[in-house]
């Protein structure tokens, strides 16, 4: 059977909305960033335990004094692990969705209770949106929005749209039908039919609605950290790529404590909205006997009164706090604040150069702000223009796919280390294994895989597409798609236990110091020339950032300098890079104003 080349009309269809519609995707960017802006700002204004306070009174209000007191330690915990920041802006991207997504959803779910044949049409391509995997929205996101929270808003939107429509539409559908004829008996427009019969009655089945577009928006939080969504997916996501056991529990728990929140005070604003909710309340209410302090409520202006009072202390310690003393030294005046931001593949040598230039341009006076990203949207986004530069790109074969398809847009700014080289390594206690030819027939020892790293590496794509085949290997063994840390936590497991494996290398790297491994020769040259590891930055960086970009285009490192940081950063452990490069730097004083040289007073 013919192949129908349906991803390829996907593509031209992608390339056609990118040329035409640019500016439609630059206002919307703007548009859904302006909202996220303005409610992050607004959000992360109160102290954190002012907030905790402030969200506390909320669940007073709506469910009892319980649930206020857990809602404040719950908060308090999130602030204790230090992850305030993160969760700001994941309940503002939260937020930001929900609301985006209500403004669409509601007023379609609403057409299509009052027209089958709109009904009819909406709910296949709800069907669609529903089931398509969450992962594949970010893929348009990234190309028509670039990296940053705007996908990851606009994913979510799409994700979370389905139910919001679906339950707007049963609630109006499960409207009692002699109700309405009711009110359309005693001469009730049809707009007034909806608004004051069908719509008070179909609140409890709305805010399920609402609580599900919620919920669904906190579970593609961690997949809009893939795209520099930050938050507490990104933390997640990070963890994930360093295999950080401690990191992910303690943002899982905080994404946890938010989306019991959300889930709880939701469902009992459904109640206090509702007429019939507040009259089983009332009802309730009436029969208790004596006042209860764990069942007793604030009136809703007591707990306004609350949250204004809150609000204004805060308001007040923001105002008054003072200004920070800026104890940098002459030298840092060189950046005099400006920002700079980096994007990283969490591979040991990107690890190590970035968070070296972190450290040194800080030192310079300036700001800098440092992600972590799959391949292809660490290159997207500085083709785009929103991540000024990276450290790890290998050329002229590794990143080649990247490199032919965003070099007109990137600037390179040279290697600053050479040669390395890419290679497979086992453990040396398999003497008999030292070449790629000599895995022919031997998969049943290795479990019939190789043990990989990120699927968008291009040592990854090499060995799928060239390595493999070259050697009759690609029928026995399966390729394994993973993350740098978590191959080189199975090669610590396996070589523990004096266990046969295979996994993909390059040369520097740690590894080889830690582990005696044999590099696999490659007698077919397959792999090709060993490659330089290039900064590559986003095109007009050097104009705008002369200084920066003479000092990244002289930049150079030697093996032991390399070797010798990334081992202070495996010591140091996963969190603590910048702190073990300050370790480094002490150890290796005067490098910085070798590589970054401060600005020169002149004289009197």
């Amino acid at each position: 059977m013919f192949r129908l080349p349906l991803g390829e009309w996907v593509d031209s269809a992608v390339d056609w909305l990118q040329t035409h519609l640019v500016w439609l995707f630059d206002a919307i960017s703007s548009i859904v960033s302006g909202m996220f802006d303005g409610i992050a700002a607004v959000l992360s204004a109160p102290a954190p335990l002012l907030f905790a306070g402030i969200v506390a009174v909320i669940a007073w209000w709506l469910r009892g004094l319980p649930a206020a007191l857990l809602t404040f330690v719950g908060f308090a915990l999130i602030d204790s692990v230090e992850l305030w920041d993160e969760a700001m802006d994941t309940l503002t991207l939260v937020l930001v969705a929900t609301l985006v997504t209500l403004l669409i959803a509601v007023p379609l779910g609403i057409w299509a209770s009052r027209s089958r044949t709109v009904s009819a049409v909406v709910r296949p391509v709800l069907d669609f949106m529903q089931t398509m995997p969450a992962m594949v929205y970010l893929i348009p996101g990234v190309i028509f929005f670039g990296v940053g929270v705007v996908p990851g808003i606009i994913a979510t939107i799409i994700f979370a749209l389905p139910p919001g429509v679906r339950m707007t539409e049963l609630g109006i559908r499960q409207v009692d039908g002699e109700l309405v004829e009711a009110a359309e008996a005693f001469g009730t427009t049809s707009r007034n039919t909806l608004l004051r019969v069908q719509l008070p009655l179909a609140l409890p089945t709305i805010m399920a609605g609402i609580n599900q577009v919620i919920m669904l928006g906190l579970s593609m939080v961690v997949i809009a950290g893939m795209v520099g969504g930050g938050g507490l997916g990104g933390s997640v996501y990070r963890a994930i790529g360093n295999v950080d056991v401690g990191l992910g529990f303690e943002a899982g728990i905080s994404i946890v404590i938010l989306a019991m929140y959300l889930d709880r005070m939701t469902g009992a604003l459904g109640t206090v909205v509702s007429p019939l909710g507040r009259r089983a309340v009332a009802k309730t209410r009436a029969m208790a006997e004596g006042w209860k302090i764990w069942t007793y409520r604030p009136q809703p202006v007591v707990a306004v009164a609350a949250i204004v009072a809150l609000a204004l202390v805060a308001g007040g310690m923001s105002v008054f706090g003072g200004s920070k003393a800026d104890t940098a030294g002459k030298s840092a005046q060189v950046g005099d604040g400006k920002k700079i931001s980096i994007g990283y593949i969490p591979w040991d040598e990107g690890i190590a150069s970035t968070f070296l230039w972190k450290e040194m341009l800080e030192q310079r006076g300036f700001e800098v702000d440092v992600k972590q990203y799959e391949a292809g949207a660490l290159y997207t986004g500085m083709a785009n223009g929103q991540i000024d530069f990276q450290t790890d790109s290998w050329l002229p074969v590794t990143h080649a796919s990247y490199w032919e398809k965003y070099q007109d847009r990137l600037e390179d700014m040279g290697s600053w280390y050479a040669p390395t080289s890419l290679e497979l390594a086992v453990p040396a206690y398999m003497k008999d294994i030292t070449s790629m030819e000599d895995l022919k027939g031997r998969a049943s020892e290795f479990k019939g895989r190789i043990v990989g790293i990120e699927p968008s590496a291009g040592e990854m794509g090499l060995l799928k597409d060239k390595l493999l085949p070259g050697y009759g290997l690609d029928e026995e063994y399966k390729l394994i798609d993973g993350s740098t840390p978590s191959m080189l936590a199975e090669l610590k497991r396996a070589y523990a236990k004096k266990e046969p494996i295979v996994v993909p290398l390059w040369s520097p790297h740690w590894a080889y110091n830690d582990y005696d491994l044999t590099k696999l020769k490659d007698p077919k040259g397959l792999w090709g020339e060993g490659d330089g590891i290039h900064t590559l930055a986003r095109k007009g960086f050097s104009q705008e950032n002369p200084e920066v970009a003479q000092w990244l285009k002289s930049f150079k490192m030697t093996e032991e300098q390399l070797t010798s940081l990334e081992a202070e950063i495996q010591k140091a452990g996963s969190g603590k890079e910048q702190q073990a490069v300050r370790t480094w730097l002490k150890d290796n004083s005067g490098v910085v104003d070798t590589w970054a040289p401060p600005r020169r007073t002149p004289g009197p």
